[in-house]
């Protein structure tokens, strides 16, 4: 069958990229392994009307409520190769399953590289997180640590303050130049230069850390921004322009989600320079809807 739309990935942008393309009446497929990034939380916050609901129970109310359209189609599985033809793109999966498209939307997600520091990846995703509005709430009113991945984590170590007492480890490697430093300060944000080399905690909640110097530091959460790699072999065989950000490498998009390849748009994520649920949903709205009006206007 020839589907007007097929979206690769079918978490938070690409059910919210189908959303915008079944209430146009148009042929939509979502291929999705769910796998996604956000595996590892119980629960997503700051998605509005969905706030607190774990990754798994806003697939399965999203996955309802596009079902619901009768030119809605899913596959559980992997895509293995998409080529580009004549008339628009045709995939081939894992189960040999094969399906043509007018356009197509990647919405599969990137990984996260986290810094190699024993213990960190237990925690990951519990009190180990990245972003403070998804996160910052829950761990509210306790000594939050973050640790310097890149320069934004000056940045970042400014905000924290708004939830708890702040504390930014500089990994020896991230050193805040005077502005940043006097601003730190004037957010009572307390530096730690020795690096963090051990994370500890009970179960699966970290509860402090060991520093180079021997020091131990009791946290009550800690931010960390991974350094991000995009897992698809599809993207390198596709050679798409690429964006750098501080944390790596995202795909270059026009304004509606559009990449160097015409007819090809990406969501969420794969070309997010500041990643998080709710822009995830924006950015995978913003795909379905360049691809519609493409759809009408370019053909």
């Amino acid at each position: 069958m020839t589907y007007d739309v097929i979206i690769i990935g079918g978490s938070f942008a690409g059910m919210a990229a189908a959303m915008q393309l079944v209430r146009a009446q148009r042929q939509v497929l979502i291929i999705d392994a769910n796998h996604p990034r956000n595996r590892f939380a119980h629960a997503s916050h700051g998605v509005f009307g969905l706030d607190g609901k774990s990754p798994a129970e806003i697939r399965e109310i999203g996955l309802s409520q596009l079902f619901a359209y009768p030119t809605f189609h899913l596959w559980n599985d992997v895509v293995e190769s998409l080529e580009q033809t004549a008339d628009g793109f045709i995939v081939a999966t894992q189960q040999q399953q094969t399906a043509q498209a007018k356009r197509i939307i990647l919405a599969s997600g990137i990984h996260d590289k986290l810094p190699e520091i024993e213990g960190l990846a237990a925690f990951w995703g519990k009190n180990v997180v990245h972003c403070p509005y998804c996160h910052g709430y829950e761990l509210r009113n306790n000594v939050l640590g973050v640790l310097a991945t890149s320069e934004m984590a000056l940045h970042l170590a400014a905000m924290i303050p708004d939830w708890g007492k702040a504390v930014l480890f500089t990994q020896g490697q991230f050193e805040p130049d005077a502005e940043s430093s006097a601003h730190l300060q004037e957010r009572e944000v307390v530096i730690k230069r020795s690096p963090v080399v051990e994370v500890r905690g009970d179960k699966d909640i970290m509860t402090h850390v060991i520093l180079q110097d021997g020091e131990c530091m009791a946290l009550g959460g800690l931010f960390v921004g991974p350094k991000i790699g995009i897992p698809s072999p599809l993207i390198q065989h596709l050679n798409l322009e690429m964006q750098e950000t501080p944390m790596g490498d995202v795909i270059k998009v026009s304004d509606f989600k559009e990449s160097s390849i015409p007819g090809l748009f990406v969501a969420g994520d794969l070309s997010n320079p500041m990643q998080s649920g709710t822009l995830a949903v924006a950015s995978g709205t913003m795909a379905g809807i360049g691809a519609h009006r493409s759809l009408v206007f370019d053909t």
